[in-house]
């Protein structure tokens, strides 16, 4: 492997580690969103005590999400220099945008949400989750933007061996932008509602005391998995018809093939044939068929697996190009990279990455595993800790 399949290889792989973590959060921020609706609007206790333990497990992925993708802007600079030289004025706009405006926010209404429990007026407290939500989706759409430069340079020309931005709408309305974003939105979804449901079928596979709460758990998990799964899958295909137009060879390459695409439509689509015709159907009464439980922990990493493939499959098509017809990858790697700087680089990533993955999830299942009576989110104050003096054994 020369030094450049292994800068491909890093990025591949930290782009990788990192969508894990972007994926989960885009699917349970409107999930708690809507559990805090139903508290707020009917004050029943189940329903705070849903936002609570759902909200803490959010919390969990955000926060040990947001080193990983400080590195991902390391990595532009260190190894993708030609990228920034050729098109930074206009690739760098919608990552600043990203960063400046909608992270920022997003990141600011989290905060007045997690220490506004019963300070914050309670209709104030539900706006700030749903600002993080309208927020978190604001920072997709301008990452997107950015990636469907990528595959489309569409409103830019070249002036001065450089690209130089002449249409910012033909930006914002790339055919590799419109169907694309909602299709991650859609897979987000489908990773939330997985979530939701393997996590609730493996408390009441273990007869717990909570059975009412991880019911209505599943049930609203296998109903967002089937909306995530219908928006995912409609706006995969619908995909196919614009990045024909500018990848022409994109969908029949073999390399392409190798990567996950057909692993991907297959898995894709047989989860949604098993969510569409399985699950949803039978949604009433799967909380109590004990049999069924272990089926849905197990398939629970499926739509992990299968957006990331989605991912790859997007980024590895268009190759050799970076910048499709514009900017090879080679042509953008830095300058003066040697085999043994990559090496090096790679693994400490790797390593920083793949902790942090480890530990996120981790503390995601011991929080699952002790269920919401543990959850420390929103607690009443120091009493109420102390009552539970397990709830701070994170």
């Amino acid at each position: 492997m020369d030094v450049l399949d292994l800068a491909r290889t890093q990025f591949a792989v930290t782009g990788s580690l990192h969508f894990l973590f972007v994926v989960l959060t885009l699917g349970l921020a409107p999930l708690v969103a809507i559990m805090h609706t139903r508290h707020t609007v009917t004050g029943r206790p189940v329903h705070e005590r849903a936002t609570r333990f759902w909200g803490q497990i959010y919390v969990i992925n955000y926060a040990l999400g947001i080193v990983t993708g400080l590195v991902m802007e390391f990595q532009f600079g260190m190894g993708w220099s030609g990228l920034s030289h050729y098109a930074g004025d206009i690739f760098g706009a919608p990552l600043a945008i990203e960063t400046l405006v909608a992270f920022f926010l997003e990141s600011t209404f989290l905060g007045l949400w997690i220490f506004g429990w019963h300070r914050l007026p309670k209709w104030l407290h539900l706006a700030c989750i749903w600002l993080v939500t309208l927020t978190a989706y604001a920072s997709a759409f301008w990452i997107m933007v950015a990636n469907s430069f990528l595959q489309n340079p569409a409103g830019a020309v070249e002036r001065g061996g450089r690209l130089v931005l002449t249409d910012f709408g033909a930006l914002l309305t790339n055919p590799t932008l419109v169907m694309a974003l909602p299709h991650v939105l859609g897979a987000g979804l489908w990773v939330g509602g997985s979530v939701l449901t393997g996590a609730s079928a493996y408390h009441l596979f273990k007869h717990t005391a909570e059975r009412e709460f991880f019911t209505g758990s599943l049930r609203l998990g296998v109903v967002t998995a089937f909306v995530g799964s219908l928006v995912t899958v409609g706006f995969g295909y619908a995909q196919f018809g614009a990045i024909s137009q500018v990848q022409p060879g994109k969908f029949s390459d073999e390399p392409l093939a190798g990567t996950g695409l057909s692993m991907m439509i297959m898995i894709g689509q047989l989860l949604q044939l098993f969510v569409m015709f399985v699950l949803l159907p039978t949604v009433y009464w799967l909380p109590r068929w004990r049999w069924a439980q272990p089926i849905l922990m197990l398939i629970t990493p499926l739509p992990f697996l299968a957006a990331i493939l989605g991912w790859l499959a997007r980024e590895v098509g268009r190759q050799p190009w970076l910048i499709n017809g514009r900017l090879t990858v080679a042509d953008a790697m830095s300058p003066g990279l040697t085999k043994g700087m990559v090496t090096l680089s790679f693994l400490g990533f790797i390593g920083v990455l793949g902790l942090l993955a480890a530990v996120d999830y981790l503390l995601i299942a011991r929080t699952v595993q002790r269920g919401p009576a543990a959850a420390t989110l929103g607690a009443d104050g120091p009493a109420d800790l102390a009552e539970r003096p397990h709830a701070l054994n994170l």
